[in-house]
């Protein structure tokens, strides 16, 4: 009697726990399609604007100087004075290292006193052949004198002036390798002298892309040493060859560089972009793919509210997270950026980014990292 009684107690209380959860789960049915609005799916809301796209062209490019040279004596000597400090900016036509010339020095007033005497020479001669007591040949003589004279002053003083280096452009001088009394000749490098107000900057594409790169494109160059700025330059030249070897062509472009923060040698990356756009972008997370087709869903306003309509469209670029639309979308339509997995075709939505309506699209739209 006992056990039967045991039984049946045991078999209310599953009924009653049985009927505790159905009703549970109805209240909880109710209470979830309230929270969700009445049926709605709650989605983020995204107002399409432009973004910048172009197709980049990446590459790895050499800074060189606008102009540059290792500066030399032309002729063996001592040099007497250095006129420069590494690292000092000079100027065109400056004089930077002076040679020893005491032997030339002496040479050439010896070759200046030969032409003034026989200058003086010459102008008693004419006199003399004016009045007819000289002959004219004697005259031709002393011109001829004359003449070599002349000649010998400017040989000496053009040696005199190879004892002279000076600079053949402005520019910054480099760290000189020599010191006053020390015996140069030619080939031997004294300092390099650069002009680096503008960087030459060359690198090398694959031959395929030798047809979209003409003089005039923008460039967009980064440093190691300046990993957050951007450097930009135009295309200046374009090789006349291609390397058989690599199929490349090299590219040279052109930085200003002003300030003199880039210096010849640095490696470079390189941006050449081409056929810069401005057009409508989505998150990428908006995007649906279904077989060979691309959608999105746009938010209209329906007769209960807003709704997502389904949008074909056709995708470009990507770009820091947003991608390109190159049909089927315009600017300042607003699409469904979060939550498209619970979306349907012409189902009524709920903006959690957006709870009331307005004018114009009729949504109070977020955009970016504060829609997600």
């Amino acid at each position: 009697m006992q056990r039967w009684l045991f039984l049946a107690a045991t078999a209310v209380i599953f009924a009653i726990m049985a009927l505790a959860v159905i009703v549970r789960a109805m209240s909880g049915g109710e209470d979830q399609a309230r929270g969700w609005g009445g049926g709605r799916t709650l989605v983020s809301a995204h107002t399409v604007q432009t973004s910048t796209f172009a197709d980049v062209v990446e590459a790895l490019g050499n800074a060189g100087a606008n102009e540059s040279v290792s500066l030399t004596a032309k002729v063996s000597d001592v040099i007497a004075r250095l006129d420069f400090d590494s690292g000092a900016r000079v100027e065109q036509g400056d004089i930077l290292v002076e040679l020893a010339d005491a032997e030339e020095a002496a040479g050439l007033s010896e070759a200046r006193a030969t032409l003034r005497e026989t200058q003086r020479d010459i102008a008693r001669i004419q006199d003399l052949t004016d009045r007819g007591v000289a002959s004219r040949t004697r005259l031709d003589e002393a011109q001829a004198a004359l003449d070599r004279a002349r000649a010998r002053v400017a040989a000496i003083e053009a040696r005199v002036a190879d004892r002279i280096i000076r600079a053949p452009f402005s520019g910054v001088i480099g760290l000189r390798t020599v010191s006053v009394g020390e015996l140069v000749g030619p080939g031997d490098v004294i300092a390099r002298l650069d002009d680096t107000s503008v960087i030459k900057l060359d690198f090398t594409v694959p031959e395929r892309f030798l047809s979209v790169i003409d003089a005039g494109q923008i460039v967009r160059a980064r440093s190691a040493a300046f990993p957050e700025e951007v450097f930009q330059g135009e295309v200046s030249q374009v090789d006349s060859r291609i390397d058989p070897a690599t199929r490349t062509v090299t590219v040279r472009a052109l930085i200003d560089n002003a300030d003199g923060r880039l210096r010849p040698g640095m490696l470079m990356t390189v941006e050449l972009r081409r056929d810069e756009r401005q057009s409508p972008a989505v998150p990428g997370s908006s995007i649906v793919r279904f077989g060979e087709q691309t959608f999105v869903y746009v938010i209209a306003e329906g007769q209960a509210g807003p709704m997502a309509v389904r949008r074909d469209i056709v995708l470009g670029l990507r770009n820091a997270g947003m991608v390109e639309v190159v049909s089927g979308l315009s600017a300042g339509e607003t699409i469904v950026a979060e939550g498209v997995h619970r979306v349907r075709e012409d189902a009524p939505v709920e903006i959690a980014n957006a709870p009331a309506l307005g004018g114009g699209q009729g949504l109070e739209i977020q955009t970016g990292e504060a829609a997600r």
